[in-house]
């Protein structure tokens, strides 16, 4: 067991607890987005940064910093909800059409941004990679490209075949960015050209499709 404060609360938990495990055993809010019971932290979104009092004001991610004997950690001093603002204002920039993210903005008090992008629906939380990997074990897609131009794709952007329509990643997307229609596209013919928007799998009748063209054009004579 290790002892620590969290807003100068005296808290005990076991070794190897994070400080946003600690907080939520003990009623303490901390915002999340890329936080997920089920998955290894990730600490990307940066929303559940607090203040290590005891560590000069130092800011690090509740969701992947274990406790350690002695700590004093501030979930809401200035430092950490200018942090939160600037989170939040980056997040508007392309989802600010987005509910969950005008609700984490409203609750930062942040009523606009600074800055201005390409309205998108996905805000690379990397919740949908991180499930297929950890928890399906497809590894069918992950984050592609840099800056930007970052985006969740099939790796190297070449359609996956580990794939198995599970659905997975469209159930754990915050935003709503993967749907299911993106996922099991409903084929009309066993030669629909349509492919999963996510990963690039194509469906199974276009599978079959090409594997049929594939012989054809190894049976006609040379």
């Amino acid at each position: 067991m290790v002892k620590l404060e969290i807003d100068n609360r005296e808290i005990r938990v076991e070794t190897g607890t994070t400080i946003l495990q600690a907080a939520r055993m003990n009623g303490i809010a901390i915002p999340t987005l890329c936080y997920h019971e089920a998955l290894e932290p990730y600490a990307a979104c940066r929303l559940c940064v607090v203040e290590l009092a005891s560590a000069r004001g130092k800011l690090v991610a509740a969701c992947a910093q274990p406790c350690e004997e002695g700590m004093d950690v501030l979930t809401s001093s200035p430092r950490v909800q200018n942090s939160r603002r600037i989170t939040a204002e980056l997040l508007m920039a392309s989802g600010a059409h987005l509910p969950l993210v005008e609700a984490i903005a409203q609750a930062m008090g942040v009523q606009w941004a600074r800055y201005s992008l390409p309205a998108n629906d996905c805000i690379l939380c990397g919740l949908c990679v991180r499930a297929c990997d950890e928890l399906v074990g497809a590894r069918a897609i992950s984050l592609v490209k840099r800056g930007l131009e970052k985006q969740v794709a099939a790796p190297f952007e070449i359609a996956s075949a580990a794939c198995i329509g599970c659905a997975t990643c469209a159930l754990i997307c915050p935003t709503g960015a993967i749907a299911l229609a993106d996922i099991t596209p409903a084929p009309h013919s066993a030669h629909d050209p349509r492919t999963c928007r996510v990963c690039g799998e194509q469906s199974l009748p276009q599978k079959f499709a090409d594997v049929e063209a594939l012989l054809k054009e190894e049976v006609q004579p040379a």
